[in-house]
């Protein structure tokens, strides 16, 4: 089996066919945690888990939602909005079984709004530290997000370290689409998180994707698509969905020199421990 630890099929994107897509996820031997991002999100990933079998969800409140702005992006222009982080509603929807994470949640510095940049990053870290008790409390582990200024791609991910060592989640988590150097990559996996490896390691020109799955512990690596986003190859310019899930740890096997069912159990097994997923 294969699981994707980081999809978005309860997004819009998916709305006439989540059906179809999850099924065919399903046949396909893939298991699915799909993550929210605000509150609406979240509702609906833990509404597709409850409806459908090896379907799991992750509740939280992404950074890009903490205020009103414009993202265009890879062709994708939407608005966020500004949401206040509402811990009961959010406890309450923790509480339902099918619920395994409290995220996405974190620090984007590459998405600001135009103004008082100080204090949105404060607003960040703020809501970052408020899911991190709300984990705490619902004793679960925790899916992270980070990225870096345009200026400085490391930024966010240094502070995000300095929050994490400050207020260590108990369940620890996962770093999703880690994309920061392996430096910084030993400074967490050296805190107990796991690190997220997304379709980008099949069309990334830098080095760091292929890098960091050389030198990180079988035991930390997880599999994921964040689809409808970052398409692997042979798909790029679709739309990315669960199955393809089976492209990123095809080149997890490749790079560690290791055959696919190898890749598959590692990815899958660690998916497992982490998430305590009953399978």
């Amino acid at each position: 089996m294969l699981v994707d630890t980081h999809a978005h099929v309860n997004f819009k994107d998916f709305k006439k066919d989540y059906k179809d897509v999850l099924k065919h996820a399903h046949k396909q031997g893939v298991v699915v945690i799909n993550v929210g991002s605000q509150i609406s999100t979240s509702q609906r990933a833990v509404k597709l888990a409850q409806e459908f079998d090896k379907t799991f969800a992750a509740i939280g409140l992404h950074p890009i939602q903490l205020q009103p702005m414009k993202i265009k992006e890879a062709g994708v222009i939407f608005k966020s909005r500004a949401e206040e982080f509402d811990p009961a509603a959010y406890q309450q929807l923790a509480r339902e079984k099918q619920v395994k994470a409290i995220g996405e949640c974190g620090l984007d510095y590459y998405h600001l709004p135009n103004g008082n940049q100080i204090e949105a990053k404060k607003k960040q870290k703020q809501v970052l530290q408020q899911q991190i008790d709300l984990a705490n409390a619902e004793d679960l582990p925790m899916i992270l997000h980070c990225r870096g200024s345009k200026i400085d791609y490391l930024d966010a991910y240094k502070d995000l370290f300095k929050e994490l060592k400050n207020n260590l989640p108990k369940k620890r988590g996962v770093l999703h689409c880690f994309g920061a150097n392996w430096e910084l990559a030993e400074q967490f996996l050296e805190l107990g998180f796991y690190l997220g490896f997304t379709g980008v390691i099949t069309f990334d020109q830098t080095g760091k994707s292929i890098e960091l799955l050389q030198k990180i512990p079988e035991d930390r690596i997880l599999s994921e698509t964040d689809c409808p986003y970052l398409t692997p190859e042979p798909f790029r310019g679709q739309r990315n969905e669960p199955v393809y899930v089976e492209y990123v740890v095809k080149k997890i096997a490749e790079v560690r020199q290791i055959s696919f069912v190898q890749a598959a159990e590692i990815t899958f097994r660690n998916a497992k421990t982490l998430f305590e997923l009953e399978i």
